[in-house]
This record gives C-alpha cells, structure tokens and sequence, in this order.
C-alpha cells in the first residue's frame, strides 16, 4: 500500500456537501490511508492562495500528488486548482452543471451558498423547531408533546435514540420525540403508559448488548448498567418488547446515524419537512 494520501474538500461556504461527496467517493476504495483537510469559505482568490499555498508544500514534502474535490462557484476560482501536476483537482460543479444546463435548457444561477444559506427562512426556522422539539422531549422529560410529535423513538439507555432525533429534526425537519426503556418498563414487558396512546408514532432502537457495555462503561465503569449480563437482558427484554407489540426496530450497532435516519423515514413512511 502506498504512503498516506492527502486530501482536501474546499468549498465556498460551508463544506458540508462537497465533504460528503468526497468521503461517498473515497470510501470505495479500501485500504487507502488519508489525510483530509475540510476547508470551508473558500470566496476569495486570497483565500485560494492561501490554501493553494499549504497544498504545494505538502505535495512538497510528500512527493505526491494531493487530491483536490471542490464544490466552488466562481468559476475563476477553481482555475487556481485547475492544471498542476501535483494536484488531482475534482469540481463538482464544473462536473454536473454543463450537462444539467443542457438537459434544462436553462443557465444556473451559480450562487454560493444555496444549499447550507438561510435561502428559504420558513424552512430554515422549521428545522430549528424540530431541533428545539427534539431537545424538549428527550428521554421522556415530558409528555405533554408527544401528541405533537412525527416519531417517538424508544429503546434501552445508550442505544442511539437521541442523535437520532437530532439528525431526524436538522436533516429532515422532522418533531421526532423518544423515551427511555427503565428497568421498570422491562420489568412489565409492557409499552409503558406515558407512551401507550402513541403506538402508531413508536418506532423501536436495539444494539447489540456487548457494543452496549462498552458504550456504558465509558460513562459509569464497573457498574451494574454497564454489566454485559445486565445489558444482555435489557436488549432481550426490549426486543421482545417490539416483537409483542409489532413495533418496528432497528439495530444501530453496525449503521451510522444518517443510515438509521434515512431507514427510519422510508420504514416510517415520514416525508421531509424542510
């Protein structure tokens, strides 16, 4: 396997999508060690040479070729990337808007920040809502909302369910709520009664219990609640739990939040908010 490679995501605003673009494109190829540089609010050609400038070193002292994947708009700004023999220069937009332009038989706008600005101030403030819903009516603090809510997410302590509200409410724009299983709720292998009118919104997390351990042992060692034994028969309870109920679950030990969310919204049948 060669050296480590280099590799920088610049964009104009805030990095989010050419970053993911480039990790969706660079996680198929394995074994490949890199070193990736996010570098947003890339507007300025002072600010191009600045990064231009930090490349070239390290092409320097790696004698390789650093990877360049760019999402800029001005177009004048991506040629400072364009033609250099150690950079590997990738631009989204140079990529797809010539063929969507044509297929649209329309000019792009091509303005910086569209995608991650405040363009649409109603849906903006939407997803902040949903942030600000999900905070409210975590781990049961309250039930008063849960009439409200899109999806209530219930499974064991530590099993996934509060970045999963929040990734549901900022990515989507959906009111997601969730609730704790306590070991009086398994103890019943009953859905509890705070949530039992809402048994069309539940929808179930489980992990696997040695996952589970380890997880909880970072936050209280050589405890009962992070005993394997103990977390073994909180996960059997609880999935037994869905399966008496038929609440639809899925396992987070092996999917990323953004895999957990998007399964949840098709599983569900939610449409996106915002």
């Amino acid at each position: 396997m060669d050296c480590k490679r280099t590799v920088f995501f610049i964009s104009d605003r805030t990095g989010v999508t050419v970053e993911n673009l480039g990790h969706s494109l660079l996680n198929q190829f394995e074994g490949v060690a890199l070193d990736c540089f996010t570098v947003p609010f890339v507007d300025s050609v002072e600010r191009s040479h600045a990064v231009l400038n930090k490349i070239n070193i390290i092409a320097s002292l790696t004698q390789q070729q650093v990877i360049v994947i760019s999402s800029l708009v001005n177009p004048e700004l991506r040629a400072l990337f364009d033609h250099h023999d150690h950079i590997v220069h990738m631009d989204f937009f140079s990529t797809f808007m010539p063929p969507l332009e044509q297929a649209l038989n329309m000019r792009a706008r091509m303005i910086a920040g569209l995608t991650h600005g405040i363009a649409d101030e109603r849906r903006y403030d939407e997803r902040m809502e949903a942030v600000n819903f999900a905070l409210s009516n975590d781990d049961g603090i309250t039930e008063k909302n849960y009439h409200a809510a899109d999806i209530i997410l219930i499974g064991v302590s530590r099993s996934g369910k509060t970045p999963t509200c929040l990734y549901l409410a900022l990515q989507y724009g959906i009111l997601a709520a969730n609730y704790p299983l306590t070991q009086d709720d398994l103890d019943h292998n009953q859905i509890p009664k705070m949530i039992a009118p809402y048994r069309d919104k539940l929808f179930g997390l489980t992990i696997d219990y040695k996952r589970l351990s380890r997880i909880r042992e970072e936050r209280r060692p050589h405890s009962k609640y992070a005993n394997p034994l103990n977390c073994d028969f909180e996960v059997r309870t609880a999935e037994s739990l869905f399966k008496r109920y038929n609440i639809p679950n899925l396992s987070t030990t092996n999917r990323s939040v953004e895999e957990l969310a998007a399964a949840i919204m098709q599983m569900k049948n939610l449409s996106r908010r915002s």
